[in-house]
């Protein structure tokens, strides 16, 4: 009993630590080789297969669809990250460079794919877990966060369409011609949809304090850890909507909780919270 605890701890541990390690690394470290990053993501997606089905995820091979349903949902919710996590190596997009963009042209269509993928298993796991919640005591805030996410992903496929494939063809058509220097009337473009990211990541964070609240009514999480949930969630919300002409740091946490993938670390959570959860009524 003791082996299995220090494994489901270690696993949680680790889980807990990927996402703050891709930021540290991705933002700190900024661009490495794809022969150096590629097979430290594929270990690290190896890890957190292991530990997933060590937290919880193996309840899925039980006859419970109770438990199977919420097994999925907080995958739907972790795999996301799993994919994320390669953004450790490849850095921060080179939006100032068309030639650099052209150049990693691949690696910056991978991220985009992989967020486009992350959009919809977010928007798989809410709609999961809104199911879920709907028979509740917290099914009015359930209700309430499904419909931000109904209205941030639609956005968010669109907004990373956007700097994926337009601003790829676009940076093509510049490193082709004899100019580096971006057309003016991009510029204008880009900034809108800069704005786009602060809306959907906007949305998503009301929605996880939404989603937090509900659970929290329906009992399925104690109340401090939702409370930390929720807090953190406005936080995020409000340092998003600050105007990006603030001073520093605001202008930094600003650029940060804007950042397309940093929304979808909140439901990340959640679903290492869900799995521990069906794993310890697995053991009642």
């Amino acid at each position: 009993m003791q082996s299995k605890l220090f494994k489901r701890n270690l696993s949680q541990l680790y889980l807990s630590l990927v996402p703050v390690l891709t930021i540290v690394f991705g933002l700190g470290i900024g661009y490495v080789s794809y022969k150096i990053y590629l097979p430290i993501w594929l270990i690290n997606v190896v890890l957190m297969i292991i530990a997933t089905w060590v937290l919880g995820a193996h309840v899925i091979k039980t006859g419970d669809q109770e438990k199977k349903h919420l097994v999925a949902c907080a995958l739907f919710f972790i795999v996301p990250t799993m994919l994320s996590s390669m953004f450790a190596g490849l850095g921060a997009p080179p939006f100032e460079s068309p030639k650099n963009w052209v150049a990693s042209a691949t690696e910056q269509l991978t991220r985009y794919y992989f967020l486009l993928a992350m959009g919809v298993l977010i928007a798989f796991g809410y709609a999961i877990l809104r199911e879920k919640l709907k028979n509740t005591a917290g099914n009015i805030y359930a209700l309430i966060g499904f419909i931000a996410i109904q209205i941030a992903i639609p956005i968010f496929l669109i907004d990373m369409s956007f700097w994926g494939f337009y601003l790829t063809k676009l940076y093509r058509i510049i490193a082709a011609s004899s100019t580096q220097k971006t057309p003016e009337w991009v510029l204008p473009l880009r900034n809108q949809f800069f704005y786009i990211n602060m809306m959907v990541a906007a949305l998503v964070y009301l929605a996880t304090a939404a989603f937090t609240m509900s659970m929290k009514k329906a009992g399925w999480f104690k109340p401090a850890a939702c409370n930390i949930y929720i807090l953190i969630s406005l936080l995020f919300f409000l340092l998003d909507v600050l105007p990006p002409t603030l001073p520093e740091p605001f202008a930094t946490l600003n650029f940060v909780v804007s950042i397309p993938a940093i929304p979808f670390m909140l439901p990340y959570f959640i679903g290492i919270n869900l799995l521990r959860k069906v794993d310890d009524s697995a053991d009642v």
